[in-house]
């Protein structure tokens, strides 16, 4: 069986990465992508980048000539609902074309929010953005990628899992406004920009610090899930 797992970024899987045994990394299509294994299971991972375009152009060259038997969406969430906490592994329903076994002993410890996920096309960091979303949509939690994936994994034919881990929530938010975190058109985040707002704003240090240690933790529950998941798959 060879599994495709899609990462928006690197700061997202650099922990399941870790459990992938004969890593090598490879350019296909102009896209770099890392291969290894998991029990017996070949996975082969890309990072999609943040937002619709960037994730069109990536995923159709990274689907373009190889078959996988299934493709797992997966990274960090946003809540848009009180029920959800940063931490939690959440399912998305209306996109996952495949159900996990819940007789199964490993999915089973495995505490997982089941609901719609709704894809944005600009990170949200307003509560009261959350509240409209959640009423108009339906939708539990957000993030920028997964509609797209589905897409293409429609018209290539392959099942899709969608498995996500909360990292931010209303009562939880970011620790800085969404533009300083991250710049969608560039990429990446910009440090000067970054340094420069909370030098003008040391009394959200403490908030940053705390963030950064909930996502590390959010990151390794998310890795441990989708290990114990492609082993049993």
């Amino acid at each position: 069986m060879m599994i495709a797992v899609t990462f928006a970024l690197p700061a997202e899987s650099s922990e399941f990465l870790r459990a992938l045994r004969n890593q090598s990394r490879t350019d296909r299509n102009c896209i770099r992508t890392i291969r290894g294994k998991i029990g017996d299971r070949k996975v082969e991972v890309l990072h999609t980048g943040v937002g619709e375009k960037v994730c069109r152009q990536r995923l159709g060259k990274f689907l373009e000539d190889q078959q996988f038997d299934l493709l797992i969406s997966s990274g960090f969430a946003g809540a848009l609902n009180d029920e959800l906490q940063v931490g939690n592994l959440f399912l998305a329903k209306n996109f996952s074309t495949i159900e996990l076994n819940k007789k199964r002993s490993s999915f089973s410890r495995l505490p997982i929010h089941v609901a719609d996920l709704l894809t944005v096309p600009k990170l949200i960091d307003s509560s009261n953005q959350r509240i409209e979303l959640a009423r108009a949509s339906g939708a539990a939690a957000v993030d920028m990628e997964t509609e797209f994936i589905a897409r293409a994994c429609a018209a290539h034919g392959i099942p899709l899992l969608s498995l996500r881990v909360i990292t931010d929530t209303s009562r939880e938010p970011f620790p800085a406004p969404a533009h300083v975190l991250f710049d969608i058109a560039k990429q990446r985040t910009h440090l000067p920009k970054l340094a420069t707002f909370f030098l003008a704003h040391p009394n959200r240090i403490p908030r940053l610090v705390q963030f950064a240690r909930k996502i590390a933790i959010a990151r390794k529950i998310l890795a441990t899930a989708l290990v114990e998941i492609v082993r049993e798959l």
